[in-house]
């Protein structure tokens, strides 16, 4: 049988920094570290698609300064027009190296966004490490209704969305523009964006964007959206209600195992997971091992059926954002082309098996 496996494990690690000092004339565009990103002004673009050949691009001025803000549309037919017209109704130049966000509309992003992402790549002054977020709903009517109440409403967005990506602690998908640029052009991946619905008065995360090359195929949510984070960060979630078991999860760590049977059309995921009951309002006595196991069965075959029905709707969509491609490669194998895969994987049958180490109720903080 033609099995490859490989195995993805997330541990607590000591972390040793060594602190490197070089003094060197001038500056990439390509630093990986700028603390000056934290103080700069923070730009933001909002981009839809008219539906009549047009984008509407919007921003928010002035950035960082304690003036009145305002938000700026324009119609325009590319994107380097709007940031050109920009600096020609606002009296200060806004630099395209501040910008650190892009929202996208989910309409335009379902049409593909592959020359917005390469307008963006081709522009050095524009740091790959600005956020890239789809919005449902109007962001712009967000914008007009928050901008008097939340002071900084720019920097406040930035700030949030660099506090979840540092604490990853699996609340949701937090995508830069180089870690999407790497999964949209490297074989047997699928780059997956974080959704937030927008109306006037908030700001709230959805989901996450699952996409076929450039084009937005579907998004998932809640219980579906928790799962990928588990097994796509391979690493840690803190917080993980299970309604149907009136029961919450804490502090998921998650080790998975992939195996790709190509001989047998058929792929295998394994996810061990240690956890803790961090809340519990069910009918089981849990200080009853044989009710805490029972209910531990309970959790692993549901898990087991929406992890099954998650992997079986990538099928469908012939998308790979958990990269299963790549366990196809070996060092006597040729690598397939992505369309050839994904047609394979298409075909595959799916196994899941959950493995759950869960503590019961305690007061002792794991951390």
């Amino acid at each position: 049988m033609y099995l490859i496996m490989k195995t993805k494990k997330t541990t607590t690690k000591s972390l040793i920094v060594f602190t490197f000092v070089f003094f060197i004339s001038g500056c990439s565009p390509f630093v990986e570290n700028n603390m000056v990103e934290e103080i700069a002004p923070v730009i933001f673009w909002s981009v839809k698609d008219t539906g009549q050949g047009k984008i509407n691009i919007s921003t928010m001025v002035p950035p960082l300064v304690k003036e009145k803000k305002r938000l700026v549309t324009l119609e325009v037919d590319l994107l380097k027009e709007g940031e050109k017209e920009f600096n020609l109704v606002y009296y200060r130049e806004l630099k395209a190296g501040q910008l650190r966000m892009v929202f996208i509309n989910e309409e335009l992003a379902k049409k593909g966004i592959l020359t917005l992402i390469d307008t963006l790549l081709k522009d050095l002054d524009i740091s790959q490490r600005l956020y890239l977020v789809i919005v449902t709903g109007s962001f712009e009517e967000y914008i007009n209704n928050q901008v008097e109440k939340q002071e900084n409403l720019d920097y406040f967005l930035y700030r949030m969305l660099k506090h979840y990506e540092k604490t990853n602690q699996g609340e949701m998908s937090i995508v830069n523009l180089h870690q999407f640029k790497n999964k949209l052009y490297t074989p047997y991946a699928s780059p997956y964006l974080p959704v937030f619905k927008v109306t006037e008065d908030d700001f709230t995360y959805e989901g996450t964007a699952l996409f076929q090359f450039d084009t937005l195929m579907e998004t998932i949510k809640d219980v579906d959206d928790q799962i990928f984070q588990l097994i796509e960060n391979d690493e840690y979630l803190k917080l993980f209600p299970l309604l149907k078991f009136s029961t919450t999860l804490g502090y998921l760590r998650s080790t998975t195992t992939i195996e790709v049977d190509r001989k047998n059309a058929s792929f295998f995921l394994t996810v061990n997971v240690s956890s803790l009951i961090d809340e519990y309002q069910g009918d089981k006595d849990l200080s009853k091992v044989t009710e805490l196991e029972a209910l531990i069965k309970e959790i692993e075959a549901y898990l087991e059926t929406r992890t099954t029905g998650l992997l079986k709707k990538m099928q469908e969509l012939q998308v790979d954002p958990l990269e299963i491609g790549r366990y196809t490669l070996g060092p006597i194998t040729k690598p397939m082309g992505e369309e050839e895969w994904l047609n394979e994987w298409q075909q595959m049958s799916v196994h899941v098996d959950y493995k759950l180490e869960i503590q019961p109720l305690t007061n002792k903080n794991p951390e």
